[in-house]
């Protein structure tokens, strides 16, 4: 088998794989979908879609040491199907009030506020998860290739949704066929968990109840600085630039006057890049801190660069490169979180880097809406471009001073970013 592959020797992960594609697909149906919904109800309000975006991701913030501990006291394998069904429940809600024409903004805050906490307790378990289901050596290769599943559904789920959208009349009703369709899509991973041979399973022993199992996962981090480097650069990244579902609406409506179709397609364009980030992510055998900061700075430059091109060609076209990027960035970071961390504190400290890579959306998501309103869509790219390269470039030169390295000899020295577990 293909090294890019070879995870899928394992039934237990081809189970998981499968059922990953079309819940996936569903997902980015639905956030094509919702956007668009969004801003039919609000009048292309840019605001609005930082709010439900930054209310979908609230919960991460909130709930993240506590969602972390429960990974690691219940068996995973049935927590995500709790977690699958408590992301189904939301979606078709939102789907039936979209349908009979009954949707207010009001309800899209509601329930992107209820999915939000299903999936904050999904993912934890779900990031820690991967290390139970294969063997150690292939547990990067399976890291990549969750990323490149959920890229091969952006590749199709967008575009898939603006040309339902459009064929459904491009309207508020439109929007809840597809949105139900993603209700729908969480059958798959709920099966797939169902069907899974737990006596494959390398299941850590489950942590006891008891006080301080939530300050051990912080004290955890706190005596890591390889992993408080990795946790900056995220934060950066996701308040900052991860913003593509909102940037790219405003972008398609307000700069380039283009309807959903083409505000579809642009996620599709991004997915070839994430994709093939992926992939390449699939075939590496190592990940070090050192690819976790140049991918970092690449993405937000190309961000930057993304908010000053001249028309929606164009825009498509740094599209590819824009998710090259950021795939880089989020594999080689979620990849060497997972390879550097004890088994039995795994849930508890992905979940704080769920907490810090998506909690910060709360907060950057509103602001960059707002400045989409006040200052004009390009801004949203720009400023975001700018400030992630800031925020990374700035968590990079405290650690390489702790190191004792000097941050204009980082090529001289790369081992300064090299740390043992």
């Amino acid at each position: 088998m293909s090294p890019t592959f070879r995870s899928l020797h394992n039934p237990n992960y081809r189970l998981y794989a499968a059922g990953g594609v079309v819940s996936n697909t569903g997902t980015w149906m639905q956030r094509v979908a919702q956007d668009w919904l969004v801003l039919q109800l609000t009048a292309s309000s840019g605001a609005a879609l930082g709010i439900t975006t930054g209310l979908q991701f609230l919960p991460f913030l909130l709930l993240g040491p506590f969602t972390g501990l429960v990974a690691d006291r219940m068996p995973k394998q049935r927590l995500l199907q709790m977690t699958n069904l408590g992301m189904a429940l939301p979606a078709v809600v939102l789907g039936l009030l979209a349908v009979t024409g009954t949707a207010e903004i009001w309800h899209v805050y509601v329930l992107a506020f209820v999915l939000g906490l299903a999936s904050a307790f999904d993912a934890p378990a779900r990031q820690s998860f991967v290390s139970e289901i294969v063997e150690p050596d292939d547990l990067t290769n399976a890291v990549g290739l969750n990323s490149a599943s959920f890229n091969a559904a952006r590749l199709v789920g967008p575009g898939l949704a603006g040309v339902l959208i459009a064929a459904f009349g491009g309207g508020a009703v439109a929007t809840g066929w597809v949105i139900l369709l993603n209700g729908i899509s969480y059958v798959a991973p709920i099966l797939a968990l169902r069907g899974m041979d737990a006596s494959r399973l390398d299941s850590p022993e489950l942590t006891r109840p008891g006080p301080g199992a939530i300050r051990e996962g912080f004290a955890y981090v706190r005596a890591r600085p390889d992993l408080l480097l990795i946790l900056a650069i995220v934060f950066s990244a996701g308040t900052f630039g991860l913003n593509f579902q909102m940037t790219s609406a405003l972008m398609a409506t307000e700069v380039f006057d283009k309807g959903p179709t083409e505000y579809g397609l642009l996620g599709t364009f991004l997915a070839v890049g994430s994709l093939s980030g992926a992939l390449l992510a699939a075939r590496r055998e190592r990940v070090r801190q050192r690819l976790v900061i140049v991918a970092g700075l690449a993405f937000g430059v190309l961000v930057t660069l993304s908010g000053l091109m001249p028309s929606y060609v164009a825009f498509a076209i740094m599209a590819p490169l824009v998710g090259l990027s950021a795939l880089t960035l989020i594999t080689s970071a979620n990849a060497y979180m997972q390879l550097h961390l004890e088994p039995g504190v795994r849930g508890r400290v992905m979940a704080l880097y769920m907490m810090i890579f998506m909690g910060g959306t709360p907060f950057g998501a509103p602001i960059i809406g707002w400045i989409g309103e006040a200052f004009g869509a390009r801004w949203t790219l720009v400023l975001g471009g700018l400030l992630t390269i800031a925020g990374i470039a700035g968590a990079s030169l405290l650690f390489a001073r702790a190191r004792g390295v000097r941050f204009s000899d980082l090529h001289a020295h790369p081992a300064a970013y090299e740390t043992t577990a």
